[in-house]
């Protein structure tokens, strides 16, 4: 890790220490949302990382992207998996699709945290098979009429500025999908029910809802019929955070495990000496570092603006996946105080599982790796 690297860390651990670990499990018994910690983060300049600055970001790489999502996940994952949605879906999708006029005008405020940034793919029938929206957007005069719902939307509620793909043409029709901007206060622009989860339950998700919303042309991203196209580009990219927000989460549970690991004590001597914890520790360790290596080659990848669609979805696949075994041993090796809200992993156990799912299943990313292998 080079100095600049080095700095970024301490700077997101000390931020997360200070400001984050003393309310984890109030945020997460209450389901709260802690949108006042976004506004900090923004003047962190941790909202709008690799946004350029001449559009009010930090302009910093993916390699920095990752220390700070990996940081912060250590400490709370589902603060670091709204950071991740924040940075990579809403705010990096406007400034990768965005026009200039489009791009100045909402990136310098959801990269200072001033706004919250929500993207609307996943709806009620379509998960996996996000082609066949029912979300649709009709051509009136120079404004849209947007029709439908999206659900499991990180800051559905809170947020003030959404990405939202819609169908502009026939279902199963070529290039069918078209992406807007939306702002809160548009009429017929609402929010639904909140999910009660079983973990990441300070990281907000709800229900996007369309009822007749008049959307200017304006504020449509790129041609019609690129919607698609344009949100499986933004998925790529999002791998990484998610790797990066699994990466932390295991971390996490790791660091717990080990440290307790040191402190209890059975027989006479710590647990860490004997071989059955030990090799589970030395599992943990070199599943978080495979972890890490295929994370940073991605984003070494996305720096170089070289394609990583197989390296992006490796990453996801395997840090996901591990992050879950990781924190499964962490609770392990806790023994019965790992089942207890007392001791840090049962949080991480249950935060770990969503990282299979979100932005593409793990059974997704298989499927787009052997697509690309076999090209």
């Amino acid at each position: 890790m080079n100095d600049n690297l080095k700095m970024v860390a301490e700077t997101a651990r000390d931020f997360a220490e200070k400001h984050i670990r003393p309310n984890i499990m109030e945020w997460d018994e209450s389901q709260t949302f802690p949108k006042e910690l976004f506004h900090q983060l923004g003047e962190m300049g941790f909202m709008g990382i690799v946004v350029p600055e001449k559009y009010g970001g930090s302009g910093l790489s993916y390699h920095e992207y990752v220390t700070i999502l990996d940081e912060i996940s250590k400490v709370d994952p589902s603060i670091g998996l709204s950071l991740a949605a924040h940075n990579s879906l809403c705010t990096n999708h406007i400034y990768e699709f965005g026009n200039e006029e489009q791009r100045n005008k909402w990136l310098p405020k959801l990269a200072s945290g001033q706004v919250i940034g929500a993207w609307g793919l996943t709806e009620h029938n379509t998960g996996s098979d996000s082609g066949g929206m029912n979300t649709t957007a009709v051509k009136d005069g120079d404004e849209w009429v947007l029709n439908g719902a999206k659900n499991f939307i990180t800051h559905a509620i809170s947020g003030d500025i959404a990405v939202v793909m819609t169908r502009t043409s026939e279902k199963g029709a070529k290039n069918n999908s078209t992406a807007f901007v939306l702002e809160k206060g548009m009429p017929g622009f609402s929010s639904g029910k909140k999910e009660n989860k079983l973990g990441m339950r300070a990281s907000e998700t709800a229900e996007l809802i369309f009822d007749n919303v008049r959307v200017p042309d304006a504020n449509r991203l790129g041609e019609v019929g690129e919607g698609f196209k344009q949100a499986m580009k933004i998925l790529d990219g999002g791998r990484i955070s998610i790797a990066a927000l699994s990466l932390g989460t295991a971390r996490g549970a790791y660091e717990a495990a080990l440290k307790y690991s040191k402190e209890r004590h059975q027989f006479g001597k710590a647990i860490n000496q004997f071989q059955a914890v030990n090799f589970m520790l030395a599992d943990m360790a070199t599943e978080i570092q495979a972890a890490e290596l295929l994370i940073r080659h991605a984003a070494d990848l996305k720096n170089a603006k070289q394609p990583m669609t197989k390296e992006g979805a490796m990453a996801k696949l395997y840090a996901s996946e591990a992050s879950v075994r990781i924190a499964n041993n962490a609770v392990q090796i806790f023994g019965g105080y790992g089942y207890t809200k007392d001791f840090p992993v049962e949080k991480f156990y249950r935060d770990a599982k969503l990282c299979t799912i979100g932005e593409g299943t793990s059974e997704i990313q298989r499927l787009v790796i052997g697509r690309e292998i076999s090209k």
